[in-house]
């Protein structure tokens, strides 16, 4: 399958252009393994869900915690 550029929610390394996020993701998980807050704040476009995608999927390999997607809208 030809790689494309997505502009439109997550990006899958396999199917979508994307840069490499590897140390970022390094980063957010220990500031996990030390119980640290962090926020991902960044305009649209930035990988802010393909990001927090991948942390999940790393964090769920693991034995010693879950990650939950929730979803909270204000009316």
């Amino acid at each position: 399958m030809q790689k494309e550029f997505n502009d439109t929610g997550l990006c899958i390394f396999n199917r979508h252009y994307m840069v490499d996020n590897s140390e970022k993701l390094k980063q957010i998980i220990g500031f996990v393994e030390k119980g640290k807050y962090f926020t991902i704040n960044r305009p649209r476009q930035f990988g802010k869900t393909t990001t927090l995608f991948l942390l999940a999927k790393q964090l769920n390999r693991r034995d010693d915690c879950v990650a939950a997607k929730i979803s909270c809208f204000i009316d």
